[in-house]
C-alpha cells in the first residue's frame, strides 16, 4: 500500500513527492515543511518555523512536532533505493530533547550508499535487518536541539 501511494505520489518525481507530502495534513498542520528532496531520494531537507500553533505553554517547539517532523523520511528513502523487492517498515524511534528549540528549525537526513549496500549485503544471509539511523535536529545557528533515532524493519520479499 505504501509502495503504491509512494508511486502515486509522484514515486520517481521527487518534485511532485515533495509537493504532497507538504500538504499531507499532519505535517501541514504542525507547519512542517519539506525543503528538498533529491532526485535520487538519498537527501530530504525539512524545516519548521515556530508559531502560535505549534509552540508549548513556554512558546518553544513542541516536543511532538519536532518529533514529527522526523517521521518516515528513512523508510521512504529506504523504499526508493532498495525497490520493490523490499519490505521496509519503521519500527521504532526515540528522542533525546537537548535544548529548547525557537525559530526556524532544519532535519537534515541522508542516506549513502555504503548504507544501501551494507543492507543488502546483510540480508543476504539474514532473513530480516534491523537498521539504525540518526537525525538531528538543529536551529537556525547549527546547535542540535534534538537528537532522533529510528530503528526501520527491513527484509526481502518472499519468492513467489
Amino acid at each position: 500500500m505504501t509502495r503504491v501511494l509512494l508511486q502515486l505520489l509522484g514515486g520517481s518525481n521527487p518534485h511532485i513527492l515533495r509537493r504532497w507530502i507538504n500538504f499531507w495534513p499532519p505535517f501541514l498542520g504542525a507547519g512542517i515543511r519539506v525543503r528538498h528532496i533529491a532526485p535520487d531520494m538519498k537527501a530530504v531537507d525539512v524545516e519548521m518555523k515556530l508559531r502560535w500553533w505549534n509552540a508549548n505553554y513556554v512558546s518553544t517547539h513542541f516536543g511532538g512536532s519536532l518529533f514529527a517532523m522526523t517521521d518516515a523520511f528513512y523508510m521512504l528513502m529506504l523504499m526508493a533505493n532498495l525497490g520493490g523487492d523490499y519490505i521496509v517498515w519503521d519500527k521504532a524511534a526515540s528522542i533525546r530533547y537537548r535544548r529548547p528549540g525557537t525559530g526556524t528549525v532544519r532535519a537534515e537526513f541522508r542516506l549513502s550508499d555504503a548504507q544501501l549496500d551494507d543492507i543488502r549485503e546483510k540480508l543476504k544471509s539474514l532473513p530480516k535487518y534491523e537498521p539504525t539511523f540518526r537525525v538531528d535536529v538543529k536551529d537556525e545557528q547549527g546547535t542540535v536541539i534534538a537528537e532522533v533515532e529510528k530503528l526501520l524493519y527491513v527484509r526481502k520479499k518472499e519468492s513467489a
